[in-house]
């Protein structure tokens, strides 16, 4: 059985699904949201030379910065750990070497005093270079430990002016170290070449990006990102799938993420009761250029190497993401011998996703699987014959309504005929 979905709908339908009710084993609930710890964000703003261009609503950026950050601190919910770095804002020379160094922690991440972090924020003055992937890896240290939401907020006005460090890709060495850490980007009035690179940073990480103009609009953005931080947010479980079946390893319901390198096969195992019924869908987004052809397949098969049900999706390069899903019920025990047969179900996942040559295979595309296992329906040994995975309903109906269409029409035929003999 083939089912196909859209990429980004079935992507968001299936952790529409996961986050309303996903039954997580008791003491073993993957990705599942603990509220141990704080909510971290570390906002990184951009203090180079350029932040002096007076261009948004008649003031400079860095005014216009400076109020939005005020506004921000103001409104940062009580239970948010607020930190703030900078980047170029203590070096003015011409040495790009130093200048690619200057970033600091300018009010650590931590309870958040707004006074002091205010009279902070009043000191910053416009001055030297944007070393943008440098400030990612020190924020990402900025918000280590604990296992509460991480979110960094960039806000640049241009791009980095530190090559060969490319911020993206230190973006995506970020996402697979599998510690949750979502990057957002906000461009001050950018161009081209900076929105592209800002949208890089935030889609190897999941987050966003957004274009500002306006004061407001940045005051606006920065609040609703640091309040999403506040909200309780499901944690995908790092896992690294294997290249074959029995050296897979074990999943439970829950969240998972790993990176697949180009055409790569992934292996991972479930256990799976009589009366239950598996529930798995995967997505693998592509976080730098591909060709535009490209496809997922997701099979189930058993420990012997026979295939039960696949799931498949194409893309033609539109999307950034690729999604599919497929379902397996393990019918209730025939005998009456009261042992709850297990079977093993192994998950592969295969990419054929290719690049242009230049453009970096590692680390690879992000994966993110999900798994849940549930109570399969009351009659669960064709499932699919009987509901419209298959389409059985749907021809039936079709059939019944063109009998019932055909004597309708065949009727309405012989009364015109004979009101036209009688005529």
């Amino acid at each position: 059985m083939i089912r196909r979905t859209r990429p980004v709908v079935g992507a968001i339908a299936l952790l529409a699904a996961l986050t309303a009710g996903i039954a997580f084993p008791a003491g073993a609930a993957a990705g599942e949201p603990t509220g141990e710890s704080a909510p971290k964000v570390d906002l990184v703003l951009d203090v180079s030379g350029s932040m002096r261009a007076k261009d948004i609503d008649g003031q400079s950026r860095m005014v216009a910065a400076k109020q939005a950050f005020n506004e921000v601190l103001d409104a940062t919910p009580e239970e948010v750990q607020l930190g703030i770095r900078t980047l170029g804002a203590d070096y003015p020379g011409d040495d790009r070497k130093e200048g690619c160094k200057d970033t600091a922690q300018l009010y650590p991440v931590g309870p958040l005093d707004r006074t002091e972090a205010k009279t902070a924020v009043a000191t910053l003055v416009p001055t030297g270079w944007t070393p943008i992937g440098p400030a990612l890896l020190q924020a990402a240290d900025d918000l280590d430990g604990g296992d509460g939401s991480k979110r960094i907020v960039l806000i640049s006005d241009g791009e980095d002016t530190c090559a060969p460090l490319d911020p993206c890709e230190v973006a995506r060495e970020i996402a697979a170290k599998g510690i949750g850490l979502t990057i957002d980007t906000l461009g001050l009035v950018p161009n081209a070449k900076l929105s592209r690179q800002l949208s890089c940073i935030a889609e190897a990480t999941g987050g966003t990006y957004t274009s500002i103009e306006h004061q407001d609009e940045l005051t606006d953005r920065v609040n609703e990102l640091v309040d999403r931080a506040a909200e309780p947010v499901v944690t995908p479980v790092a896992v690294e799938g294997a290249d074959a079946c029995e050296r897979a390893p074990e999943l439970r319901s829950g969240l998972y993420t790993d990176r697949q390198e180009f055409g790569q096969q992934r292996w991972y195992r479930v256990d799976l009761l009589a009366g239950q019924e598996l529930r798995a869908s995967v997505s693998v987004a592509a976080d730098r250029a591909v060709r535009p052809d490209h496809g997922i397949l997701m099979r189930a098969v058993t420990l012997h190497g026979r295939e039960i049900v696949r799931g498949e999706a194409t893309g033609n390069g539109r999307t950034d993401v690729v999604s599919t899903g497929l379902r397996h019920p393990k019918p209730e025990l025939d005998d009456d011998s009261g042992k709850p047969a297990a079977e093993t179900v192994c998950l592969g996942v295969t990419t054929s996703f290719s690049a242009d040559a230049g453009v970096k295979t590692t680390p690879g595309l992000p994966l993110e699987l999900t798994v849940d296992v549930v109570d399969g329906p009351d009659d669960a040994s064709d499932v699919a014959s009987f509901g419209l995975g298959r389409g059985w309903w749907l021809l039936g109906a079709l059939v019944v309504t063109g009998f019932l269409a055909g004597l309708v029409w065949g009727w309405l035929s012989r009364w015109r005929v004979a009101v036209w003999r009688t005529n």
